[in-house]
């Protein structure tokens, strides 16, 4: 959670030590596909952003002039650059499958490499999936090096939301996402900390009464971020444990100590020469 993106190519390899043969690893786009190559990943499911390109790993029909020496660009999903539409790679195949009343669609584009490779048998070759969830306007496009079904792929990436759940809490509401250590046992002892925040903020978010944002409110929802936020505009005397009477009594004798305007007034200290 604290890593800095350079940092990722050694994630990659723990990893790749600490991972079960049961297990798949599902990796948001902050991850590059060349960084989990070049760690040896032989399974995994990673988010691609909605520009990724890549290529085909043959060459092009000859036509004229130069032999190509690269394969053709695949361009998933269409956008635009500088005015201009460019448009979408067709699919290699197209599944549909029906969940909970909805229809999903995959679009498959399989035999891929990376862009800056030639063609060649021994190159570690991967499928992408630009899934279409009809509840959502953009769809999920995964690179997975394995020959999954659609609604495997879309079924494993879903699957990873419940898991962000609490590094997301820690991360935004708690509002450890920019705080960087360095020292061995901060880099254990922070993430840790930061999570059991997290996680009693969506526990005491998911249980208290619903809390409303303002008289505009008509919808609310038992959201982290609505708890951080009116725990951020109260204060300890508001709670109803602090009008209950004293919390903890103070065995520790203070009489010697001075009271009022006496026990922070300044006194001038003597310098020493």
């Amino acid at each position: 959670m604290l890593q800095k993106r350079r940092s990722k190519p050694n994630f990659s390899n723990r990893l790749l030590s600490t991972l079960l043969n049961d297990e798949m690893p599902v990796l948001d786009a902050g991850f590059h596909l060349k960084d989990l190559f070049q760690a040896s990943l032989e399974r995994f499911i990673l988010r691609l952003p909605t520009n990724f390109t890549a290529r085909r790993n043959f060459l092009p029909e000859y036509e004229f002039g130069r032999p190509a020496e690269y394969g053709d660009i695949v361009r998933p999903l269409a956008r635009s650059y500088d005015g201009k539409q460019i448009q979408a790679t067709p699919p290699d195949r197209v599944v549909t499958w029906q969940y909970l009343g909805l229809e999903f669609r995959a679009e498959f584009w399989d035999d891929l490499v990376l862009k800056e490779c030639k063609p060649s048998p021994e190159n570690q070759t991967f499928m992408v999936v630009a899934v279409y969830d009809p509840r959502f306007e953009n769809p999920w496009l995964l690179a997975c090096p394995l020959q999954l079904s659609g609604a495997d792929t879309w079924g494993f990436y879903h699957d990873r939301w419940p898991i962000e759940q609490l590094p997301l809490a820690s991360k935004h509401m708690v509002g450890v996402e920019r705080q960087f250590v360095f020292a061995e046992a901060s880099c254990y002892r922070f993430p840790e900390l930061s999570l059991l925040a997290g996680s009693m903020l969506t526990y005491l978010a998911a249980t208290l009464p619903l809390i409303l944002t303002g008289f505009w409110d008509r919808n609310p929802k038992r959201t982290p971020g609505r708890l951080r936020r009116w725990l951020g505009r109260t204060t300890f005397s508001d709670l109803p444990l602090a009008s209950s009477g004293r919390i903890r009594k103070k065995s520790s004798v203070t009489d010697h100590f001075p009271k009022g305007i006496l026990g922070h007034r300044r006194s001038n200290q003597p310098v020493l020469t």
